[in-house]
């Protein structure tokens, strides 16, 4: 059983998130909301407003959360930065598949490489750390996109001419259409020779607490060893798991 005191903290914590649900709502309605009695509330809410977490409402009577709440916020999404809470993710996913493990974000319609570690069979020139590729192509530029609104890829293909890099290369709508419908099925993507001839890789999107992509994590080597032998489907699982959790610490609830 709950003791008094944690109980306490329990009704100022739904408190806090009834006003972040109906701002600028006044005491009375906040206690219909809750099933809690009034002067429990305005205790509540007195107690809050002296923390900065509470402050008036724009109209007498009423009340919304305050800047003591915005303050904590800001401190906790430094926590969420995606290059430090990937990094050991990364690591393992590397001793795992020793293969080139990257991590990309986009750059308006590009992908930018933010950190990399590389493999021990072949060293991918492609996209070097700093370096970008357009959204389209590569595992982990394809799977940021894949997950952007589709309202987006119209942008996207409005702006961004389709130029192949090698005879693999997607280079209508239609079929980067196709493929990215294929991603956000599968929940990763899987690039076949399409920047380089002979190098593959799989990449997955990566997730913030407010469920937009943030990034994709992905890994590139030669396409031999990765996609022959059951390698492929080692490699999805890793890859997947891997972003799935870089996600989850980043404040992601499916």
């Amino acid at each position: 059983m709950a003791s008094p005191k944690v109980k306490v903290l329990g009704k100022a914590a739904r408190l806090l998130e009834a006003l972040a649900e109906s701002p600028d709502s006044t005491a009375p309605a906040l206690a219909q909301k809750l099933g809690e009695p009034r002067p429990t509330v305005y205790r509540l809410v007195q107690d809050l407003m002296t923390l900065d977490y509470i402050e008036e409402g724009p109209r007498p009577g009423t009340y919304r959360l305050g800047l003591g709440l915005f303050r904590l916020g800001s401190l906790v999404g430094v926590r969420f930065d995606v290059r430090e809470t990937a990094a050991p993710l990364m690591d393992v996913l590397h001793r795992a598949l020793e293969e080139t493990v990257y991590l990309v974000i986009r750059r308006q319609y590009d992908a930018v490489c933010i950190d990399r570690i590389e493999g021990l069979h072949i060293r991918a020139m492609a996209l070097q750390l700093g370096g970008s590729l357009p959204l389209h192509l590569g595992g982990g530029p394809r799977a940021l996109l894949a997950y952007e609104p589709r309202e987006y890829w119209d942008e996207y293909f409005s702006k961004v001419k389709l130029e192949a890099m090698t005879p693999r290369t997607p280079t209508s709508k239609s079929s980067i259409v196709a493929l990215l419908e294929e991603t956000r099925h599968l929940g990763y993507s899987v690039s076949d020779e399409d920047v380089t001839l002979g190098i593959t890789s799989i990449g997955a999107p990566v997730f913030d607490h407010t469920g937009h992509v943030k990034a994709a994590l992905s890994i590139g080597g030669l396409r031999s060893k990765i996609l022959d032998k059951g390698g492929r489907e080692r490699a999805v699982k890793l890859v997947t798991a891997s972003a799935a959790e870089v996600s989850r610490r980043m404040g992601y609830r499916p």
